[in-house]
């Protein structure tokens, strides 16, 4: 990649395409550099495109968490959400070990402090981006519904909500309306009781948003190139891209490749201990789920149902895998019993899909600047919160590869803090 034309403009080099690295591209384009996006698809396919849509400002409390440990049994599929296949246990395990290491209170105050402040410039990020891309009209911040299906879920989940830390968020019961809306859609069920939030989000459209960002990119002449980043390997103090028998080289190199970072990694001596945190929805036609309901999250199935311009998708799973392992049908199979049981206007079977969230142990993600590579620039491992966090993940970057001081303390968010140099 050289810059003959512009001469004193730097290049930039985005390896992702999904929802951060397009946020990236685009806040780096607009800082002056010439930007490529390498990315493998040529329609969107990843986790930034297959999940609910949620804006979730209010997830500051990080899931590596001794609660989370306590809980896990009881949340084993098929009983639960929780995916921990036997076959995978060699994946799985050693980073199930690193969760619990990361879940002390010092740890888990720590990281609920880190995800606070960064949350709390997610909402308004997206606000800035959605502007400027022209795509203000997909952004809604109408919050969402949690409901519960039994009088004992609805008390302890109240109680849970109201008295823990949920950022900027905040959220009340549901009003009688509300809640005689969320009976009407769930008839096939007895709704105990539901809160309503305020201060989260949705996008209504990802494959809009997708090519808004993608548009926005194109007409100030930034590039997106298909094609499969084979790994980062140190040139001198230079990180460089391989793609085959090319190598590419750029004054900033940014890693945005989601679940498939930490592999691409590997050729510099870097060691991440990310993994494949897999999620499943079945999607279908939302004739019949009104326009203006938020998403819906019904906890006791930790399942959370959304709408979108195209479809009304069901959500729901957090399975630890290989990130080429084959999908397992048994959960897509969960979802339509969640949803028959529930009563819901949804037309099954659905269209089933299944997709990676880049995950790091203590579930903060790593933003940062390589010690090894000084043009490398880290930016991934976003876990549940992809699509919350990409705007604000952008202009970082920005900051970052252009030497501005950051309005975000991002010490926290180093990947050298799993040890080794990276």
């Amino acid at each position: 990649m050289k810059n003959s034309s512009h001469p004193s403009r730097a290049t930039a080099l985005v390896i992702g395409g999904g929802l951060v690295g397009l946020c990236a591209a685009l806040q780096l384009q607009r800082a002056g550099c010439i930007v490529t996006v390498l990315e493998p698809q040529e329609k969107p396919q990843g986790a930034s495109w297959g999940n609910a849509g949620h804006i979730a400002v209010e997830q500051v409390q990080p899931l590596a968490s001794l609660a989370t440990i306590r809980s896990a049994w009881g949340r084993m599929h098929p009983r639960g959400a929780l995916g921990l296949p036997t076959a995978q246990i060699g994946t799985w395990g050693p980073f199930a070990l690193r969760l619990m290491r990361a879940s002390t209170p010092a740890r888990f105050a720590a990281g609920t402090a880190a995800l606070s402040a960064l949350l709390a410039e997610a909402m308004p990020a997206w606000k800035r981006t959605s502007w400027i891309i022209g795509a203000a009209h997909l952004l809604r911040e109408d919050g969402h519904f949690v409901a519960w299906e039994s009088a004992a879920s609805a008390a302890r989940g109240r109680a849970f909500w109201t008295g823990t830390d949920i950022g900027t968020a905040s959220v009340r019961d549901a009003s009688a309306d509300e809640l005689a809306a969320i009976r009407d859609l769930a008839r096939g069920a007895q709704i105990a009781g539901a809160v309503r939030f305020a201060g989260s989000g949705q996008m209504t459209d990802l494959v809009a948003l997708a090519d808004a960002l993608r548009a926005a990119l194109a007409a100030d002449g930034g590039a997106i190139r298909h094609g499969q980043a084979e790994g980062i390997a140190l040139e001198g103090d230079q990180a460089i891209v391989r793609l085959g028998a090319e190598t590419l080289r750029a004054d900033q190199i940014v890693l945005c490749a989601g679940a498939a970072s930490a592999e691409l990694l590997q050729p510099m001596g870097a060691r991440i201990p990310l993994i494949a945190e897999r999620g499943y929805h079945i999607q279908s036609p939302a004739s019949r789920w009104p326009l203006d309901m938020p998403p819906v999250a019904f906890e006791d199935r930790s399942m959370i149902i959304t709408r979108f311009a195209g479809g009304l998708r069901a959500a729901s799973f957090v399975e630890f895998a290989a990130r080429a392992a084959p999908p397992d049908p048994t959960k897509w199979a969960k979802l339509r019993a969640h949803v028959i049981e529930l009563g819901l206007p949804f037309d099954l079977p659905g269209k089933p899909w299944m997709g990676a969230r880049p995950t790091l142990p203590d579930y903060l993600p790593a933003i940062g600047r390589s010690a090894r590579a000084r043009n490398l620039l880290y930016a991934f491992g976003h876990q549940h919160l992809g699509l919350t966090l990409a705007a604000i993940t952008g202009e970082l970057v920005a900051a970052l590869a252009t030497g501005k001081p950051s309005p975000i303390d991002l010490a926290p968010f180093d990947p050298a803090r799993f040890g080794g140099t990276t």
